[in-house]
């Protein structure tokens, strides 16, 4: 094992050992008092839990002797990489009937699409649907009738919001089935083009949606490497997948296969199964020292330096971005998937996928292998991939090596010696920036700044023809507490038309950006927020700032003197208070914690910001 991944997994077990230990006392204590669940209720009870149900489910739901999985399920006809959910809970049924189990949609969570409400008041929301999915999730699982859960999602935050609902359940096994990605339509180089010509004026909105349609054409993931396919890759190196399955197209007989398994699977591991593993247990600090590894090495998205850390505090485990920081410096980047390349994840698949990843890095000493999965202990089951053999789901060896080294390289070339993401810091406080999709020149930007307080306001500039030189966009007002964290992913097309003119442009902000986001210089997080106190709220147009990746720095060039004499300059946010639902959400924003915190209302309140 490297000695850096070593040190780095001893500081977050010495750090998590109070609230881990608390965590672990609790789920135990569940194990106990709700063991054999459905022996505690009374007859009313298990009869309101089973009256839709066939007499045979009856009969074993009363009996109390054979597994019962809970479906919590993301499905809706809104996202196309949830839409395959449709027909698996049938699929899950039948399959756990041949075994002689039974289940049940426990419930359903909310699933809202990111690419639908970019730059859109709904994408408000957003960030906060992640903790209210937690909750939902709590909820179905709340009846108290079930020895095992499958959780169906795929998107950006309802994984990391169905993962701590998990948590919440921890006595309970776990097992994440995905719905895979759709078929590759236009390319990625054609798509982002187009998005900056439709910023230009020299194409109308007829040819940009065209050409957005053949993107995103079907049922399925997206097929860029954002968030939601981070998740899928996650999900996979932290051991909550049947072996391969992140990335098999939808609505497959493979596919199908895989849902199946992933049935059958979460029954053996019930306290009625023969091989119990509660997910509050399974999953442990050395978990997610391999989830940010994988998120290093592949290039994966920014949005997971939020979301990693919020469902590491619902297991009871303490992640800073020091540890990403540290991390990265010793992670080789070993993906090319845009928007860092133009390979999809198809493509990925199709050069060795996460089999032939997590087998490069295991041989290097790269991730922990001695880890707990759905498929017992022990990575090395993740170094193979599924195929059929006959209609019967086979596990093969991943390739030894990339079949197309452009998409995928090796720990001994890759295509940068050092992970997607690193940590800036400076009198502006502490940032997060994706490295992986710039070039060398992008890597120290030192200009003047242009200071917005929304991201209308730079469209607007844009449109106007005022920001046709050097500069840096300070986009602030954009955090957590401030409107919800929203991505301003919309602002990459004018800001890229901007770069691709020879300017020297970089974006900084309290904001998010999209997990598809990457060619434009863009130090996000920024905390404190301007809202809370941060420096961003005295920066001022004109200033000069420097962003600098090799020295890990940002800092506002202005004088300690005058920055301390400078107020805060504060917008009227009443406009982000209400419509599109909004005005539900106050008690969210009001107690959300910062970003390096997870941005969460989970143990937020009272929480001391920076």
């Amino acid at each position: 094992m490297h000695p850096v991944i070593t040190e780095v997994t001893e500081r977050i077990i010495e750090r998590s050992k109070p609230t881990r230990t608390r965590y672990l006392e609790r789920i135990e204590a569940a194990h106990h008092a709700h063991h054999a669940a459905r022996e505690v209720l009374g007859c009313s009870n298990l009869a309101h839990a089973m009256a839709a149900e066939s007499p045979t489910e009856k009969s074993k739901l009363a009996a109390s002797v054979t597994p019962h999985i809970g479906i919590v399920t993301a499905y809706n006809d809104m996202l196309s990489a949830h839409q395959p959910f449709a027909t698996y809970p049938p699929l899950i049924k039948r399959a756990l009937m041949e075994v002689g189990a039974t289940a049940q949609v426990a419930g359903g969570v909310p699933a809202m699409c990111d690419g639908v409400t970019q730059s859109q008041p709904g994408m408000e929301l957003s960030l906060f649907s992640r903790d209210t999915i937690a909750m939902s999730t709590a909820i179905a699982l709340s009846h108290n009738v079930f020895d095992g859960a499958l959780y169906l999602g795929v998107c950006d935050k309802i994984v990391p919001g169905l993962f701590i609902g998990a948590m919440a359940f921890g006595h309970l096994p776990a097992l994440f089935v995905p719905a895979g990605p759709m078929n590759s339509g236009i390319s990625n180089a054609k798509k982002a083009l187009v998005r900056q010509e439709y910023a230009q004026g020299k194409v109308g909105k007829d040819a940009l949606l065209k050409t957005e349609a053949a993107s995103y054409h079907s049922s399925g993931t997206c097929t860029f490497y954002g968030t939601a396919n981070s998740n899928q890759m996650l999900m996979e190196v932290m051991g909550l997948h049947i072996p391969g399955s992140a990335f098999v197209n939808t609505n497959t007989p493979l596919r199908d296969r895989l849902t199946e398994t992933a049935a059958r699977r979460i029954s053996e591991m019930t306290q009625l199964g023969d091989a119990y593993m509660p997910v509050g247990r399974m999953i442990d600090e050395r978990s997610f020292v391999n989830a940010i590894i994988g998120l290093m090495a592949t290039g994966g998205s920014t949005n997971h330096t939020l979301h990693l850390i919020a469902m590491a505090k619902a297991a009871g485990i303490a992640l800073n971005w020091d540890d990403f920081d540290a991390l990265s410096a010793v992670t080789p980047l070993l993906c090319k998937m845009y928007p860092n390349g133009q390979a999809d994840v198809n493509h990925f698949r199709e050069a060795g996928g996460m089999g032939l990843v997590i087998r490069e890095l295991l041989e290097a000493g790269l991730l922990h292998e001695e880890v707990q999965t759905v498929m017992g202990r022990g990575l090395h089951r993740y170094t193979e991939r599924p195929a059929l053999q006959e209609d019967a789901l086979v596990f093969r060896p991943a390739p030894s090596r990339s079949l197309d080294s452009e998409v995928v390289s090796s720990v001994e070339m890759p295509f940068s010696h050092e992970g997607g993401l690193a940590l800036l810091e400076g009198n502006l406080g502490r940032s997060v920036i994706k490295i992986s999709a710039l070039k060398h020149e992008q890597m120290r930007i030192e200009a003047e700044t242009r200071v917005f307080d929304s991201q209308e306001a730079l469209q607007n500039a844009f449109k106007a023809g005022e920001l046709e030189r050097d500069f840096i966009a300070v986009v602030r007002f954009q955090g957590p507490g401030a409107n919800g964290m929203p991505e301003l992913h919309g602002l990459m097309p004018p800001l890229g038309v901007l770069q691709d003119k020879g300017y020297k442009v970089a974006i900084v902000t309290d904001g998010r950006m999209s997990g598809a986001s990457g060619k434009v210089p863009s130090a996000i997080h920024v905390t404190p927020e301007a809202l809370h106190g941060g420096m961003l709220a005295r920066v001022r147009d004109g200033d000069r700032m420097v962003l600098d990746v090799h020295e890990k720095r940002l800092e506002l060039l202005v004088d300690q003197d005058e920055l301390a004499q400078r107020t805060a300059e504060m917008p009227n946010l009443t406009a982000n208070r209400h419509g599109m639902g909004r005005e539900l959400f106050g008690v969210l924003r009001g107690n959300v914690s910062s970003a390096e915190a997870g941005a969460t209302i989970f143990d937020a309140v009272g929480e001391e910001r920076a």
